[in-house]
């Protein structure tokens, strides 16, 4: 992802997962590293239930904030079959990063869907490149499950076109002015979702 190639990035989950919260650090980062950013962002049936999604794009030059069928280079999913159920969104060499977490959004309890019995296999046997791993778990580790979000965007952050002290560097800035005793864990868990972002 060259400086002058549009980035694709898009981020999916669960309502109450912090979804938005992710795009919009992303959205943060890639204005400092003096992009035109697009971001827009979907909320589903419920705010905390509810399937949410949030396409962030950045480029030289950005027109539309919507990505495209086939246009992602990443996606962030932070919920498995959330994953699954964009990964058409996602270019041939794109890549899935995925929380192997599964929570049911209120489609599937009230029966209108079932939820697939292996989200993570099934994106793997589309052929595209999945890295995933329990990010609930590690953060559980860390004593704090908010910490989800911060491990999820410390795992994309050698995929992005700037180094990843840029995109840390906005999110240590945003604990230091709202929650500054957070400031650490979340040094603490972005190296940790750096660290599994390859695997």
């Amino acid at each position: 992802m060259g400086n002058n190639e549009i980035t694709n990035i898009l981020v999916v989950g669960i309502g109450g997962q912090g979804v938005m919260t992710a795009a919009e650090i992303l959205a943060e980062a890639a204005i400092h590293e003096g992009y035109d950013v697009k971001k827009t962002e979907v909320a589903g049936m419920s705010q905390r239930g509810g399937v949410v999604s949030s396409h962030v794009r950045f480029g030289s030059r950005v027109f539309s904030p919507q990505i495209g069928p086939g246009e992602a280079h990443v996606l962030v999913g932070f919920e498995a079959a959330e994953a699954l159920r964009w990964r058409g969104q996602l270019r041939p060499d794109g890549v899935a990063m995925v929380n192997t977490l599964r929570l049911e959004p209120p489609v599937v309890s009230l029966g209108l869907h079932d939820y697939p019995e292996d989200p993570v296999a099934a994106l793997r046997a589309t052929g595209i490149t999945v890295h995933d791993f329990d990010a609930g778990a590690i953060a559980r580790e860390l004593g704090d499950l908010r910490l989800v979000n911060t491990i999820m965007l410390g795992a994309i952050a050698d995929l992005l076109p700037f180094p990843s002290e840029v995109l840390e560097a906005r999110i240590v800035e945003r604990f230091r002015a709202r929650k500054p005793h957070l400031v650490e864990a979340n040094k603490r868990a972005f190296a940790a979702g750096r660290a599994h972002g390859g695997d």
